[in-house]
């Protein structure tokens, strides 16, 4: 739990540039593309919506990137944030099954952890395993 516009995401740390992280998930999702988003999503009452990654404004503290997970109808919004000491944080702040409804669930939804872990141990293997490697081995 933290505060900000993002409480109830789940936050990682790692030692390398925000700059170097974007890339680097960047490369993941290039390796891996059922992970990026179609061009325009269908929202539930019909119209469409496009969501890209980057900030929403030169001013913004988080570079937003979205996930897909096509054969569940789910988007998942993460954020990379310069800690400002070589750092940087890497958050998984929500999902959304935009096929049923428009709504970002966070990661830490609810009180009890063993509800909210099935879908954080899925990001972990399915993404952030495959950044991870992609830190250690330099690729």
């Amino acid at each position: 739990m933290g505060p900000g516009a993002f409480p109830r995401a789940e936050f990682y740390e790692f030692e390398v540039s925000e700059d170097s992280l974007i890339s680097i998930i960047n490369n993941v999702k290039n390796e891996n593309p059922n992970f990026i988003l179609p061009q325009s999503i269908k929202m539930p009452d019909g119209g469409y919506m496009e969501l890209k990654d980057g900030r929403s404004d030169s001013t913004s503290h988080w570079y937003k990137i979205y996930f897909h997970y096509p054969e569940k109808d789910q988007i998942l919004l993460t954020w990379t944030r310069t800690n400002f000491n070589g750092k940087t944080t890497f958050a998984f702040a929500g999902i959304n099954s935009f096929k049923k409804e428009w709504r970002w669930k966070p990661p830490n939804e609810s009180f009890w952890w063993w509800k909210n872990q099935p879908d954080i141990d899925e990001f972990e293997q399915r993404i952030l395993s495959k950044i991870k490697n992609e830190i250690t081995t330099g690729n």
